[in-house]
């Protein structure tokens, strides 16, 4: 038996121990490798719940809904709001802080009225290095994070979604919209919708992983090194369309696309 299927292995005794499991499911790698886990685990007595909003890319609820139909897990989902409170829209450093809290309060809420024993999160271990507010949301209210307590990375909980055949094993990291603005630029429904419908033309064109930052009235473009090139032969098309959106500037950023980027500008 190699350490990855140890690994596995331990994650599924861990959700077992739990009795039942609410699984704060999002549809990207990490949650539904967790999903995956805890049906294999626990079969019936798991309910994955996805939060809907303006917050997420469009077609992402669509799609968490079909991987846990695929995966066979009951399924349900629920507005996240998180937009109507005023700490959050003024999106302060620690706006993911006051996100989860709101959204996993949320959770645990359905949690208690469908008798699930413990809400789990998608967390790895590679999340306790990187600047993770909403982490501290989680802790505060009880919510588990098995896959970095089992010590799973990224990379091994992607190798392991390949061997379970999992159609999100390769799939690119799409953190919701608010990461797209500066902190203390603020964050309303209008500009949400903004971004995402940019980053949905843009993937459409081609390009498979995209963030637009919004900046007021100039979308600041970052794509992978290898798609630079190809945004600059499109760059007619892509200023139109994106001006028709609202955006009066369209820079691209010549560093390309990088995780947390608007977390440069903090000392962390």
């Amino acid at each position: 038996m190699d350490n990855l299927e140890q690994k596995y292995n331990h994650l599924k005794e861990i959700l077992e121990g739990y009795g039942s499991v609410l699984v704060a499911f999002s549809g990207g790698v990490d949650s539904t490798f967790l999903l995956k886990a805890a049906v294999d685990a626990l079969q019936k007595n798991v309910l994955g719940v996805t939060l809907a909003g303006e917050l997420y890319s469009p077609g992402e609820t669509e799609e968490a809904a079909e991987l846990a139909r695929l995966i066979g897990s009951e399924h349900i989902i629920i507005a996240n709001g998180t937009y109507d409170n005023p700490t959050f829209i003024n999106n302060p450093p620690d706006r993911c802080y006051y996100c989860k809290k709101n959204g996993y309060g949320k959770i645990l809420k359905v949690a208690c009225e469908r008798g699930c024993k413990v809400v789990v999160d998608g967390n790895n271990s590679d999340d306790i290095n990187d600047y993770r507010p909403g982490m501290r949301a989680g802790i505060e209210l009880g919510v588990r994070s098995p896959l970095k307590d089992t010590a799973l990375s990224k990379e091994e909980i992607r190798a392991l979604s390949r061997k379970l055949g999992l159609p999100t094993a390769d799939k690119t990291a799409n953190p919701c919209l608010a990461t797209r603005f500066p902190y203390g630029t603020p964050i309303t429904t209008q500009s949400l919708r903004q971004v995402g419908a940019a980053e949905i033309f843009l993937r459409k064109l081609g390009i498979s992983q995209v963030r637009v930052r919004h900046h007021g009235n100039l979308a600041r473009i970052e794509v992978p090194d290898t798609y630079l090139r190809f945004v600059v032969e499109h760059a007619a098309e892509v200023e139109s369309k994106l001006r028709e959106l609202g955006y009066t500037y369209v820079a691209l950023d010549l560093l390309g696309y990088r995780t947390g980027s608007m977390n440069e500008t903090l000392n962390i």
